[in-house]
């Protein structure tokens, strides 16, 4: 229960202009979690809520972003140690490493915020990167697997 009030309180907060503790317990409550104010308290400090400037000018609720330290090079360095293979099906690409790699991969793919890739899945040897459409599955292998097998990409 409490990992899925604290999804909950993540998605609040990030779609709504929370101000203050009520506020969110009111909001859990209408989403079906019955919660205390010192519990919100405690879930705040686990999460690591900040407060920031809203539309409004007043201050709200929001989750940290976190700078990425991931660079094109320093993927494409590692995905260049461990990768096998790559499809691509329209605006799909499949990219196969060796196993125990893809989540890694995934999440450094993930941290680029690279144009046109709308989602990433991974599991252990393989990731599946949804692209906006054709043309940016096409961009994205190009940037990934540049210096990779010059066969990598087709």
């Amino acid at each position: 229960m409490k990992e899925q009030r604290l999804m909950r309180i993540r998605e609040l907060v990030s779609q709504q202009e929370i101000e203050t503790q009520e506020e969110l317990v009111r909001a859990l409550e209408d989403s079906g979690f019955a919660v205390t104010q010192a519990t919100i308290s405690r879930d705040i400090k686990e999460l690591q809520l900040i407060k920031v400037v809203g539309t409004n000018g007043r201050y709200k609720y929001a989750i940290p972003v976190i700078a990425s330290s991931v660079t094109l090079e320093t993927l494409r360095r590692k995905l260049a140690d461990v990768f096998v293979s790559q499809a691509r099906a329209q605006n799909l690409v499949v990219i196969k490493v060796l196993p125990g790699n893809a989540q890694a991969i995934g999440f450094m793919i993930d941290s680029m915020n690279q144009a046109g890739l709308l989602g990433t899945i991974a599991g252990d040897d393989t990731i599946l990167l949804v692209c906006a459409d054709d043309d940016a599955a096409t961009r994205l292998l190009e940037t990934l697997l540049q210096h990779t097998d010059p066969r990598a990409v087709e």
